[in-house]
């Protein structure tokens, strides 16, 4: 894919790893890598991580963020900043924290071989699924 093809928003979507950035309370970015999952209709980003990282923080007191992703030759990137939204984590295995967590690693991944463990892990992992809501993208050309 020349430069000249080259669409953002497909990018986004075909990335599998990418780099979150939020903002420390000194104001310095914290940079994260992680799995997202863009669901362009809804324009919004998922990543699914635990409640005791850096990132959980920064956004419980500061929701702004940027997610960059790469594509595999290094050639072109792109990226997302929006607003986010944290769900969880939950303490029901059927609660709608989970389900949320649940409907991110269809998107990100697909079907699981096993739902009841993976709710389980979610709540005794303490996942929190964060939302980016995509207000802009930018990209390398």
């Amino acid at each position: 894919m020349t430069n000249a093809q080259f669409d953002p928003h497909d990018l986004l979507a075909q990335s599998r790893l990418g780099v979150l950035a939020t903002i420390k309370s000194d104001g310095r970015p914290q940079l994260s890598p992680v799995q997202p999952s863009y669901d362009r209709a809804a324009g919004v980003i998922r990543v699914s991580t635990t409640e005791r990282t850096a990132k959980v923080a920064n956004l419980r007191r500061d929701p702004r963020a940027s997610l960059e992703v790469t594509r595999e030759d290094g050639m072109a990137w792109a990226t997302a900043e929006g607003v986010v939204t944290l769900v969880g984590p939950g303490t029901d295995p059927h609660g709608p924290e989970v389900d949320a967590l649940v409907d991110y690693y269809r998107a990100a991944a697909g079907e699981h071989p096993d739902w009841d463990e993976y709710r389980s892990v979610m709540v005794s992992d303490r996942r929190v699924l964060i939302t980016l809501a995509v207000e802009h993208v930018y990209d390398s050309r």
